[in-house]
């Protein structure tokens, strides 16, 4: 049984670098057991916000076309020999990134602009904390979560690259 293994690579500048520099040789297991069954969903969404108490250009009301990445995870599969039909993660989770995030302000309760934003007509999604990317994927993932969704991370894409991710909580 092949077993899978994260593999520790040095960035390649170009194909044309021999696999022998690749650093092939310092590997170690994967971070789930060996059987475990993975599936990931890409989700992309624009959406706007602004950080609190920071000082650097993300304090500004900006945007991102984002893309939330969503892992499912199980040792066994349905009868229809799946850990969870792609459609399904599109009906439920999907729809609610689309109905509660897309083209909104994802904004601190208490930030300041809310009454203008909201007398301008602007969609608002209201969270308690700072509207970080840390945040977002896990509020996302709390989501997937109450879906019943055997969810063990999300990483939210805020650009091609940068993201953050949540996962399931160890005990």
């Amino acid at each position: 049984m092949p077993v899978d293994y994260e593999l520790s690579v040095a960035r390649r500048r170009d194909r044309e670098e021999p696999a022998a520099n690749l650093g092939i040789f310092n590997c170690k297991p994967a971070p789930y057991p060996v059987g475990m069954f993975r599936i990931t969903k890409h989700i992309e969404f624009c959406y706007g916000h602004r950080l609190l108490n920071y000082a650097g250009k993300c304090r500004h009301l900006h945007g991102h076309n984002g893309r939330a990445d969503i892992v499912l995870e199980g040792t066994e599969l349905d009868d229809r020999g799946m850990v969870v039909d792609f459609t399904d993660v599109k009906r439920n989770l999907a729809r609610w990134i689309d109905d509660n995030l897309d083209h909104r302000m994802i904004l601190h309760k208490q930030d300041p602009a809310i009454p203008m934003l909201e007398r301008l007509g602007e969609p608002l999604y209201l969270i308690d904390e700072n509207p970080t990317a840390e945040n977002i994927a896990r509020i996302i993932y709390e989501q997937a979560s109450a879906m019943g969704m055997p969810v063990t991370e999300i990483s939210l894409w805020e650009t091609s690259t940068s993201c953050a991710t949540y996962r399931k909580p160890t005990r």
